[in-house]
């Protein structure tokens, strides 16, 4: 480790000298919108005749360095008219640019060199990056526009059912995805149990999912990392836009502080179904509400800051009687400095927390749980040359976890108050990270991260007999919890656990010609918070708990490969990718496992192995009136917890069964098939067309396989664990917009939006479930669906 930093350090130091005797020259710069100052991500700035280029980073800067001389440059963004122009590099030279909307672009530049052609060369895999614009245009349900059910298009993406929380990659839980928003990490991504996310479109910039090649400056979870940035604020004009649907509206609001060099975003949504339910003598409520909030402030060329934020909360009520509030809060300081026009830095300090409150005036008690962290991380990119640029940093987390406390609600109460032993860790991390161009047609990203995770002392810690919380009755073949032999307190500075891990980053492509490559990549990611739920789609009440003394962190090893090829001048993309994902340290419930309200979770939970392994296809159509894609998936998806040596007091040691006697068995979210297909039509400036169609295997589930008689009662006896399925899943969703060409000249914009959820009305089952027939009292089967047919209507606007 020590020799590997040595030799990056050295390299930094010798590439400028290095560049300089060559007579270089750094071109460096930001480029945004015209319309509104906002900095665009991921802008290629290519050189043509050098085949050669570089991207805008998160904050839109780039930077590159070049030989002495005059260049054609290039920039371009989907959606905005290319710049082309010739730039002469005598000096180190700084230059920012400002696009426009391709929308008003007159007469198409044409170049014969394709710069969206060197997405091809890049080594990055494994990677959706998804444009809001096409976000609102994916009819969904209840006519919302929503960035988790959008990226269940995409391949590797599915979730546990409709109407689920949350989404699954290549096989993964729930639990095993980063969510980021402006760099804060999101614990439930769902609005109303998981019909809607907590992103609200409005307001975000950029999107991209990880699914592996994830690189170094990423870490603490296993499967994903989904990255979103919220908008800047128009640091121009004033501008409004907002929408009016079905169950729920949303407004947001932009402008400046200061002209040109401070501006301001704010944007709410709330729903409000339930106002309409007094109607029907129906005394329930069901409701969220959000907002996004945003300040940025340009001190000058070197130094700008930002100030970002999200609230967003969920009540479910059943008259006054029962109520359950949970949500998010997350804000983030962030502070771009540039110490030269190769070196980049960002600074955030961030603050998440996520809360679940239960009210139970029925029974005379309230309960409150949660997690917060308090985040600080410092990254810096370096742009050694245009061969090589250097991103690392450090990142430290602290976590407090609050199992769950209850409190009586009145006087009358007799619940005594009890608060649940809160845990306590902290979580550091430094990588480094190179993107390396070796030839024309080998590029290279390598990275290494190091974590370390510590679990901090707590008020009490239980003791078990050969530190073995599970015990397992071999004349029953069943897993017990073990009684405690003693409790100990240790202080809240002590370290129950520490754990260590280097987990090395590794993707390359090669280009076999201007039109296709061929791209692998290696992962290893170290997981140290674990979400405790036995249901397939995590609820609000379920709770995270840290790695410690009997619970180990998930470890990952990723490989992929894939294929990539543009078609017809880049109006068609196609990629291919296999993957293969071993995960250590899955945890896995005894039978019978109670995980609400339970302070000692360790007595209910087993180590296990997880894999899985699948193909991915993915053709898109990326120019013309009608654009789209097709995407599909074949993958499996199994866990299997294998029994233990026990060594009881006797002396003996007997074969323990494990869970499903110790065999491979399929995780919740295995689908073998998953087929998603997209489609917009533009078929006028008034008029516009998009669909959506899916099939998916049916989720795993149990069902009987047999029954006894008991004093004339059959009662039904199960098989193994997700032996069984549900039936295919299949939707297809229609839309269509309707913009008033009366609309194109006055500065009130609208539309209208008219969607159709699940339009042949497919009764897709989100659960079979056994019961006894009252009447011929036999066992029956009883299938239950959340969603017909469901047409909506939704009116879009801005001024």
């Amino acid at each position: 480790m020590a020799q590997f930093i040595k030799l990056v350090l050295a390299s930094l130091l010798f590439f400028p000298q290095f560049a300089l005797a060559q007579q270089r020259f750094t071109l460096s710069g930001t480029v945004s919108e015209a319309a509104s100052n906002e900095t665009l991500i991921g802008v290629t700035i290519a050189f043509p005749d050098l085949k050669t280029g570089v991207t805008t980073n998160e904050y839109g800067f780039y930077s590159i360095t070049l030989p002495e001389g005059e260049y054609r440059i290039q920039v371009s963004y989907l959606g905005f008219q290319d710049i082309v122009q010739t730039v002469s590099l005598t000096e180190n030279r700084k230059m920012n640019f400002q696009m426009e909307e391709s929308a008003e672009l007159l007469e198409e530049v044409v170049v014969t060199e394709d710069v969206e052609k060197m997405d091809i060369r890049k080594p990055q895999m494994s990677v959706n990056a998804m444009s809001v614009e096409t976000i609102k245009k994916i009819p969904v349900i209840l006519g919302e526009a929503d960035v988790i059910k959008s990226i269940l298009l995409l391949p590797g993406v599915t979730n546990a059912g409709e109407g689920a929380s949350g989404f699954n990659v290549r096989g993964g839980a729930v639990d095993q995805n980063l969510i980021l928003l402006d760099e804060a990490v999101i614990f439930n991504s769902s609005h109303l149990f998981g019909f809607f996310s907590v992103f609200n479109p409005d307001a975000i910039k950029d999107l991209k999912l990880y699914k592996g090649g994830i690189p170094a400056r990423y870490g603490g979870r296993v499967s994903s990392v989904l990255d979103i940035f919220q908008k800047e604020g128009n640091s121009k004009q004033f501008k409004v836009n907002g929408g009016i649907g079905a169950v729920a509206s949303r407004l947001l609001a932009e402008g400046p502080i200061v002209k040109d060099k401070a501006a301001f975003l704010v944007g709410g949504r709330a729903s409000y179904a339930h106002l309409f339910l007094p109607l029907f003598d129906v005394d329930n409520t069901a409701y969220f509400y959000d907002l996004n909030t945003k300040l940025n402030y340009n001190i000058n060329d070197k130094n700008s800051i930002y100030l970002s934020g999200y609230f967003g909360r969920d009540v479910f009520g059943i008259s006054d009687s029962f109520v359950n509030t949970y949500g998010n809060a997350v804000g983030n300081f962030r502070w771009n400095h540039l110490f030269s026009d190769k070196l980049f830095s960002n600074l955030s300090l961030i603050y998440s927390d996520y809360y679940y409150g239960l009210k139970l005036d029925f029974v005379g008690f309230n309960w409150n749980s949660g997690i917060q962290n308090f985040n600080l991380k410092y990254d810096l990119k370096h742009y050694v040359s245009d061969k090589l640029q250097v991103n690392y940093g450090i990142n430290d987390i602290y976590y407090r976890f609050n199992p769950g406390k209850i409190e009586p609600s009145n006087s009358n109460s007799g619940i005594v108050e009890e608060q649940l032993i809160q845990k306590y860790a902290n979580e550091f991390a430094a990588y480094i990270d190179i993107e390396h161009d070796i030839t024309e047609n080998l590029s290279l990203n390598y990275g290494l991260r190091f974590s370390n995770f510590t679990r901090l002392g707590q008020d009490e810690l239980n003791v078990y007999e050969n530190d073995n919380p599970v015990s397992f009755d071999p004349s029953l073949l069943i897993y017990q919890e073990a009684e405690p032999i003693g409790v100990v307190n240790p202080k809240r500075s002590a370290s129950l656990a520490s754990f260590n891990n280097f987990e090395p980053r590794f993707s390359l492509a090669y280009t076999l010609n201007d039109n296709s490559s061929l791209k692998g990549s290696y992962t290893r990611l170290a997981q140290y918070l674990h979400l405790l739920s036995n249901t397939s789609s995590p609820t609000p009440l379920d709770v995270w708990t840290p790695s410690g003394p009997f619970i180990e962190p998930q470890l990952l090893d990723q490989y992929a490969l894939g294929y990539f090829r543009t078609m017809d001048s880049g109006r068609y993309s196609f990629e291919t990718e296999v993957f293969y994902k071993d995960i250590q340290n899955r945890i896995d419930y005894i039978d019978g496992a109670n995980l609400i309200a339970n302070d000692a979770i360790e007595q209910t939970i087993l180590t296990g192995e997880a894999r899985a392994y699948g193909l991915e296809l993915l053709l898109r159509k990326n120019e013309g009136r009608f654009q789209g894609w097709l995407a599909y998936t074949l993958s499996k998806s199994e866990q299997r917890t294998p029994g233990r040596t026990s060594t009881p007091s006797n002396g003996i040691s007997p074969n323990e069964t494990g869970i499903n006697f110790g065999e491979w068995y399929n995780t919740p979210y295995d689908k073998t098939h998953d087929l998603s297909l997209y489609g917009s039509y533009e078929l006028s400036p008034k008029w516009s067309f998009n669909s959506n169609f899916v099939f998916q295997t049916g989720q795993p589930t149990n069902y009987p396989i047999g029954q006894f008689n008991i004093q004339g009662l059959s009662v039904p006896y199960y098989g193994q664990r997700n032996a069984e399925r549900l039936p295919a899943y299949h939707r297809l969703d229609l839309s269509a917009t309707l913009t008033p060409s009366k609309n194109k000249n006055r500065k009130w914009q609208a539309e209208w939006v008219f969607s159709i959820y699940n339009a042949y009305n497919r009764r897709n089952a989100a659960s079979i479930s056994f019961r006894r027939n009252t009447e011929t009292r036999n066992n029956e089967a009883v299938r239950t669906s959340i969603f017909g047919i469901v047409p909506a209507v939704t009116y879009n606007f801005k001024f």
